[in-house]
């Protein structure tokens, strides 16, 4: 990687579907366009086999064409096999939201940037436990619509949910696969089961703001009345808390609250365009600490 001329990345992203992702994208131009990086953004469509073949043919394309480095957030392994082909090609290696233990031994036999980038998914967890804390009566029931089960994100997201949430909470678990066509559809399949009816649900709290948005779109189209407004009064919870998507939800009454991750995207790329350009190393792994939408002390349980 020579820093004399415009370096050139390649940003792979999980699905153009969520908010966040679509966030990524907006930063990552932004940052590229102050750093003077020429970029190419690409999508996986949720699809890890494809995510993997297209970067692997990124970093096999004749010298002239291939990335200067890679960005990726992967959707399914941690892409061992395709950060070793990068590192060997002399490629730069950057990795979002996911454990990646591989990181400490390419370092050490290459002169490319590599390294992680995360948002610290526990503390997201553990916020989103607080706010079910703060909304949920005693012995209430909470809706959790989670991100696939490949996921990492979505693992540390739910695990310290579980550490902070008080014990008398009980979850109802759904899978939402991190998009709105996903938690609609899980919620329509939920409400077509018997105990939809009989489960009284206090809260409903999404790992992503995208989901719960397609949680409320279900709940809408549920023809009796009454029960389309016990569900449309939940408090719903998000996360990602986007300025122009799950805050303005919140403003608007959509969301009762979210978690703010800030993007990971531009923070990757600035790393990495100064470790090139300083031939340094960048830090090997980096958590990005989020916050809750509003102030945690301005949640309570509704009358």
């Amino acid at each position: 990687m020579a820093p004399e001329h415009k370096l050139k990345v390649l940003v792979f992203l999980i699905t153009s579907g969520t908010d966040y992702q679509l966030e990524q994208a907006a930063v990552a131009e932004r940052m590229a366009a102050k750093l003077n990086l020429s970029l190419t953004i690409e999508y996986a469509d949720s699809d890890g086999v494809y995510e993997t073949l297209q970067v692997l043919k990124a970093i096999q394309s004749a010298p002239g064409l291939r990335p200067d480095a890679v960005v990726v957030e992967p959707v399914g392994t941690s892409m061992v096999q395709v950060a070793q082909a990068a590192a060997a090609a002399g490629i730069g290696w950057a990795i979002l939201n996911r454990d990646a233990d591989y990181l400490t031994g390419l370092r050490s036999k290459s002169s490319v940037p590599i390294f992680g980038v995360s948002t610290d998914n526990e503390a997201v967890g553990r916020i989103q436990g607080q706010q079910m804390n703060a909304l949920t009566p005693p012995g209430g029931c909470v809706l959790y619509l989670e991100g696939p089960t490949s996921s990492d994100v979505s693992r540390h997201r739910a695990s310290g949910m579980l550490a902070s949430k008080r014990p008398d909470i009980l979850l109802k678990h759904l899978r939402g696969g991190w998009t709105e066509s996903g938690a609609y559809q899980a919620i329509q399949s939920w409400l077509q089961l018997g105990t939809s009816k009989v489960t009284k649900i206090d809260v409903l709290v999404s790992q992503n703001d995208t989901m719960a948005m397609g949680a409320r779109k279900a709940f809408e189209e549920i023809t009796d009345r009454a029960q389309r407004q016990r569900f449309l009064a939940l408090p719903f919870v998000g996360c990602d808390g986007v300025p122009d998507k799950g805050q303005a939800y919140v403003l608007a009454g959509l969301l009762k609250a979210t978690v703010i991750n800030p993007p990971l995207t531009g923070i990757a790329l600035e790393m990495l365009a100064h470790a090139v350009r300083s031939h340094t190393q960048p830090a090997e792994r980096t958590l990005v600490v989020p916050h809750p939408f509003p102030p945690l002390e301005r949640l309570h349980v509704s009358n």
